[in-house]
């Protein structure tokens, strides 16, 4: 049975390990997440190749960019037919909105399907500490995400990705259909890694995240249909 609520990071640097637990998982899992990591090694073709599985595409690029370069790379990510994709929030109000604009411009003018936008707010793997004391920000990490999750709804993009722990905040902010992809989800049965902001699958969908983004928390599982099992059944409350 899939589930729709999980999307599985292919953060591994080989097209063909990416292949494999696509097919390993396809049979529970419909969203496949590629990012900076898969995609220089394999490059647009690791798309195709998914695509000819069945499967939906979470580019994650993270673009940061000139308002010009963001558009350009957004449309060429909607023509290779990718579910969604992101960009940064902190590259500012201009840039996402042409990029939004562009896109939709496109997907009309050639009748594309036209992907979810959504944009980074603040990395899970980032503290207050490290805004303060590295990026010179003197107001809170909420403060932060709240503001830019404002900028991302006003300049029309979809959604943002973020920390379970600012979910229900963003959605009391931006509305129910704001979209909320959180990363940094960890069954209590699995290792934190390098996440600072973790959260469990059942905590982040009550708190509003709409998408859960899990890698190696599955993947380094013995059986990893049999953990995606488990977390669903979390999930689900079963």
């Amino acid at each position: 049975m899939q589930d729709n609520k999980l999307i599985i990071a292919l953060d591994v640097p080989e097209k063909e390990y990416a292949l494999n637990i696509v097919d390993k998982l396809g049979c529970c899992i419909d969203i496949f997440k590629v990012g900076l990591e898969l995609f220089t090694v394999a490059g647009p073709l690791i798309l195709e190749e998914i695509h000819k599985r069945g499967k939906k595409i979470f580019l994650d690029l993270k673009f940061h960019d000139i308002p010009t370069t963001v558009a350009r790379a957004g449309v060429a990510a909607a023509r290779n037919g990718v579910f969604m994709f992101n960009v940064h929030a902190s590259g500012g109000f201009d840039m996402m909105n042409r990029c939004r604009d562009e896109v939709v411009n496109v997907c009309l003018r050639e009748n594309i399907n036209r992907p979810k936008i959504i944009a980074v707010t603040v990395l899970t793997s980032m503290t207050q500490e490290v805004l303060k004391s590295e990026l010179g920000l003197q107001h809170s990490l909420n403060t932060h995400v709240r503001h830019l999750s404002g900028m991302v709804l006003k300049a029309g993009l979809d959604g943002v990705v973020a920390s379970g722990y600012e979910a229900a905040m963003i959605k009391g902010h931006c509305g129910d259909r704001f979209l909320i992809v959180t990363p940094g989800i960890r069954p209590s049965w699995a290792v934190a890694d390098d996440q600072a902001r973790i959260m469990t699958p059942k905590k982040a969908i009550a708190a509003g995240a709409d998408y859960l983004v899990m890698g190696r928390s599955i993947m380094n599982q013995a059986d990893p249909v049999k953990a995606v099992e488990r977390i669903q059944q979390e999930i689900s409350g079963s």
